[in-house]
């Protein structure tokens, strides 16, 4: 995956992550809330691998 396609995952992760977690903490429900931190994570972790494909002219 190329530098945007990467960003575009991050993006969709965080917001899924973060209703997740909103939704987990509304209703009491510390899985949903797990997931939720987790997917956020993952989301980060993917915009870090899209800046860094950017910055090597994606070529790793």
């Amino acid at each position: 995956m190329g530098e945007f396609t990467d960003k575009l995952a991050a993006a969709g992760n965080k917001v899924a992550g973060n209703v997740k977690e909103a939704v987990g903490k509304a209703t009491d429900n510390d899985r949903l809330v797990a997931e939720g931190e987790a997917q956020q994570a993952k989301g980060t972790g993917q915009d870090v691998k899209g800046s860094v494909k950017g910055a090597l002219g994606d070529k790793i």
